[in-house]
């Protein structure tokens, strides 16, 4: 760690505030603020060079900003980065992994040794297959049935991770050696008996186009909970970074809305005065999924039943 030294570059209090802090996720997890670059002002000195010299700011930053973001000019927002340390569980990895727009660096149990710490959903969270959706859950399962397979989760892991153990031979009272007679297995192949419930950590660099990108994604609500949750985190880190760029992202992605052709035409039609039914939206070219959906969105329009 470098001595701290006075900086020319720009610094956001907001963000130096909890620069380092661990700000904790799930039962064993957290997102750390480890550096960052750039703020909205950064985003707004890169829109402007296209401009050249001598020329006239085409508004206010702020405005600058919405207007950037209301016509996905992207770029001006790769010039902000951020850094986090990131401690979650595998099958959460595996999933935040598939956005291959950043820079990660694992933890390595090929050279050390992964912590006895394994995530456990709640009972509010432990729901059934959800009927509607093959890849989420529904309501929570009664208390008899969550008190079964948390026991099973947590036996399960507790005889993994002390199999780990046993395999490395670490099972000495102090952690070390149990068995100087004992071969033990190598670290890269102890791991493959832990379970993806196990915690991993990482260093996840990324820019501001890309981590927007994430988050809408992984902040909707039809994300799968235990990655939402260290969404929600990041998202209210991005808030105290660059608030401006925050604002726009909300009010134009987030709880904006983004309409097809036919959604289009539909809206202007109900505009008129004209009945919006089924069969009016097939003839514009929707299928029954995307009608079904488009009254969910627009349930004023819906037909009555």
């Amino acid at each position: 760690m470098s001595d701290q030294t006075t900086t020319r570059r720009p610094c956001v209090p907001a963000l130096e505030a909890i620069l380092g802090d661990t700000i904790p996720v799930l039962d064993h997890g957290f997102v750390r603020v480890v550096d960052y670059m750039g703020d909205d002002g950064a985003i707004v000195q890169a829109a402007r060079v296209s401009y050249g010299r001598g020329t006239k700011k085409v508004n206010e930053d702020r405005g600058l900003i919405r207007y950037l973001m209301r016509h996905r000019h992207t770029t001006p927002l790769e010039m902000c980065e951020i850094k986090l340390h990131v401690k979650l569980p595998i099958f959460v990895a595996r999933q935040w992994i598939r956005h291959r727009t950043a820079s990660v660096n694992e933890y390595s149990a090929r050279y050390s040794i992964l912590d006895h710490e394994f995530y456990l959903p709640t009972e509010e969270t432990l729901g059934a297959q959800a009927t509607g959706n093959r890849q989420g859950r529904g309501d929570p399962v009664s208390k008899a049935r969550a008190a079964e397979v948390l026991g099973w989760l947590r036996g399960d892991a507790e005889q993994s991770y002390a199999h780990y153990k046993a395999m490395l031979n670490l099972d000495g009272p102090d952690g070390g050696t149990a068995d100087p007679q004992v071969e033990g297995i190598a670290r890269e192949l102890a791991r493959i008996n832990l379970s993806l419930g196990f915690y991993t950590q990482w260093y996840w660099k990324i820019d501001l186009h890309n981590l927007l990108h994430f988050l809408s994604l992984r902040i909707d609500p039809h994300a799968q909970h235990e990655i939402r949750v260290y969404g929600e985190a990041i998202a209210r880190i991005v808030e105290k970074w660059v608030p401006w760029a925050w604002e726009a992202f909300r009010d134009y992605r987030l709880e904006g809305a983004s309409l097809s052709r036919m959604e289009l035409a539909a809206l202007r039609a109900a505009a008129r005065g004209e009945a919006v039914g089924q069969p009016d939206l097939e003839a514009l070219g929707m299928s029954k999924r995307e009608a079904r959906e488009f009254f969910e969105r627009f349930p004023e329009i819906a037909p009555e039943k």
